[in-house]
C-alpha cells in the first residue's frame, strides 16, 4: 500500500547534505523551479524544498509550494531511473503555479534529462 506522506528519512533537512549537493549535483532549470540532483549516498531517493521569502513573504503562500513539490516527488518516486538526493529550489513565480502546473514543470523537466522512467 502506498503511503501517504513521506517518511522521515526520504527528506533532505541538514546543511552539509544541502552544501554537498549544490557543489556537486546537477542542474536543473525548469520555468519556475531550478532542481538540483545527485546520486543518493543511502541508497533511497531524498528530496528537499527551499522556497525563498522572494517567491511570497508569507510562509503560507511558501507552504503552500512546498506541500505540491513534496506530494509530486511522492507520487513519481518509484520512476526514478535511480535513487537520487533532490532539492527543489522554487523561483519568484511558483506560487502562481496550481498543482498541475507544478507537476508538469517538474516531470516534463525529469523527463527531459532521462532521469524518470515512463
Amino acid at each position: 500500500m502506498m503511503r501517504h506522506t513521506l517518511s522521515p528519512d526520504q527528506r533532505l533537512k541538514r546543511k552539509k547534505d544541502f552544501d554537498r549537493l549544490r557543489q556537486v549535483g546537477q542542474k536543473l532549470y525548469c520555468k519556475n523551479f531550478l532542481v538540483v540532483l545527485a546520486d543518493s549516498e543511502t541508497g533511497r531517493s531524498r528530496i528537499g524544498l527551499t522556497v525563498s521569502k522572494k517567491v511570497d513573504k508569507r510562509a503560507v503562500k511558501r507552504n503552500y509550494v512546498k506541500r505540491r513539490v513534496r506530494e509530486v516527488f511522492r507520487l513519481h518516486q518509484a520512476q526514478l531511473s535511480k535513487p537520487f538526493d533532490i532539492i527543489v529550489i522554487a523561483r519568484q513565480n511558483a506560487q502562481l503555479c496550481d498543482y498541475s502546473e507544478i507537476k508538469r514543470q517538474l516531470i516534463g523537466c525529469l523527463k527531459y534529462h532521462g532521469l524518470l522512467e515512463q
